[in-house]
């Protein structure tokens, strides 16, 4: 669903718009949500580099931060769950790249993995999921069905790695 003028205007005339559509990387008019889980790889680089319990408070202060915005976002363009909110796939993939950080194992090649990983996930919306999605309105809902998502392509990509150390 594209958004007229006057809501495209709100999300950026305050700052949580800013943050809910991912610095205007929802705004993308086509695939909103890869376009703003590409985006988010760029914070991810500055991020991976905490140490693991920073790591976990910036993931937590990001999905806290992030019900406010796209609850607020979610008022000010009167959609359930606009396309151009992208933050909960900010917060979905870091959440699906924290394991590469924890263990030091962060190639390129393993952050494509992460990344498609999430963008499965999050597509596919297996249970709880797509309970989240369909079932906790506002900025909570928004935000937890991505962080479900996460959370599976976490344990995907912890599950690859171990594939793939077996294997070696």
């Amino acid at each position: 669903m594209s958004l007229h003028a006057s809501q495209r205007n709100a999300l950026l005339r305050h700052p949580f718009g800013w943050i809910a559509t991912g610095f205007g990387s929802g705004l993308s008019p086509v695939a909103p949500g890869t376009i703003g889980s590409l985006a988010a790889l760029l914070p991810w680089l500055a991020l991976r580099e905490l140490p693991w319990p920073w790591l976990a408070a910036a993931l937590v202060l990001a999905f806290a931060l992030g019900v406010w915005a796209c609850d607020w976002a979610v008022r000010a363009v009167k959609i359930a769950d606009p396309g151009c909110v992208v933050w909960d796939e900010f917060v979905g993939q870091w959440i699906a790249l924290a394991p590469l950080a924890i263990w030091a194992r962060g190639g390129w090649l393993w952050i494509l993995c992460g990344f498609i990983l999430f963008r499965i996930f999050d597509i596919a919306k297996p249970w709880p999921v797509s309970w989240a999605d369909r079932t906790i309105p506002g900025g909570l809902g928004v935000m937890l069905d991505d962080v479900f998502a996460g959370i599976y392509a976490a344990l995907a990509l912890i599950a690859l790695q171990q594939l793939v150390n077996a294997l070696a």
